[in-house]
């Protein structure tokens, strides 16, 4: 059974924990960097996406902890999380790759840049 693509988001969000577990605000910064600005999540979209990557066992909870009478709970990637967030990778290199040189065939693109 093939695996359906990741939304871009959902691929963001993951790939923002690949490196050390964080809090939704961080995530969301995290994102935003990663996208040089483009991704922009609001709260509420992140959070309902974290749920569901719960679900999917593809991020856990790390910890919680009590900052200004507020609960701020850490996310982390799990490894299947991380298998997940390779395969796309790898998916999403291949439609690349098919893509340029299709393109470079067709004279678009010239020495690896645009023509």
């Amino acid at each position: 059974m093939t695996k359906a693509p990741l939304h871009e988001a959902t691929y963001l969000i993951l790939t923002a924990l690949v490196e050390a577990p964080r809090h939704g605000y961080a995530v969301l910064e995290e994102v935003r960097r990663i996208s040089d600005g483009r991704v922009d999540l609001r709260a509420g979209t992140l959070y309902a996406a974290l749920d569901r990557l719960r679900t999917e066992g593809l991020v856990d909870i790390e910890r919680e902890e009590q900052v200004q009478s507020r609960l701020r709970r850490y996310y982390r990637l799990t490894a299947s999380g991380a298998q997940r967030l390779a395969e796309e990778s790898a998916r999403l290199r291949s439609n690349a790759e098919a893509a340029s040189v299709r393109l470079r065939r067709a004279g678009f693109i010239l020495d690896g840049g645009a023509a």
